[in-house]
């Protein structure tokens, strides 16, 4: 396939396709004791370590303040905590807990079982298909965000 422009109307289909997929999966599983934002805080902080509340709003994307209280609440909940930065003393870092870690893992894996269980009545050459365009999506997902300097990641679900 030649590069093209992708219309509109195709992006939309992709944007609701996903949107109705992500919806359906966290229906299925435990995913709504977490809001998506606190998953998404989550798994970032599990992929790249402890991040600074900007570096958070920035990959979220999100405004500061907006993420400033969701990890407050996070924080109260007992997913995050905050450490001072070693490099500057005015900040601090986000950092996952381990019930922070176990909550995502657990909601993750839910999820991927119930996908597994969609794919299951796929065929075998469109779960393929699915399965290759795991890469892009990571890739999609990253282009709108700056990048991070990380502390050390916790190894759980990194590409």
């Amino acid at each position: 396939m030649t590069a093209r422009t992708v219309s509109s109307e195709d992006a939309l289909q992709v944007v609701i396709s996903m949107h109705r997929l992500l919806r359906g999966l966290r229906r299925a599983s435990d995913a709504d004791a977490v809001p998506p934002t606190q998953l998404i805080v989550l798994a970032l902080l599990n992929q790249h370590g402890a991040l600074r509340i900007g570096a958070l709003a920035t990959r979220i994307p999100c405004s500061q303040p907006t993420a400033t209280t969701v990890v407050a609440s996070m924080q109260s909940d007992g997913l995050v905590r905050r450490e001072p930065d070693p490099t500057d003393g005015r900040a601090t870092h986000v950092v996952p807990t381990e019930e922070g870690l176990r909550t995502l893992q657990s909601i993750a894996r839910g999820q991927a079982e119930v996908l597994v269980e969609l794919l299951a009545d796929m065929p075998p050459d469109e779960v393929a298909l699915l399965l290759a365009a795991a890469p892009v999506l990571q890739r999609l997902a990253d282009l709108r965000t700056a990048p991070v300097v990380t502390t050390q990641p916790t190894g759980l679900f990194q590409h």
